[in-house]
């Protein structure tokens, strides 16, 4: 089971799980202390920037296993 979801805000995830900074990061979402990723969910995020979000939801549970 997956411990971050898609419905889950950025801020929250990098609060709770430090070490998914470094995927964000990888992933060209590096803004993770701005006011938008505090209150955007992962998947509108990863929408907006262009990405995947199933493989970066793969990767960011991996990194918290």
């Amino acid at each position: 089971m997956s411990k971050i979801t898609s419905d889950m805000t950025m801020g929250y995830i990098v609060k709770e799980f430090p070490q998914t900074v470094e995927v964000f990061q990888r992933y060209g979402m590096g803004c993770l202390s701005c006011p938008t990723a505090q209150l955007e969910s992962l998947e509108k995020g990863a929408m907006l920037h262009g990405l995947d979000v199933q493989a970066l939801l793969q990767e960011l549970n991996k990194a918290v296993k």
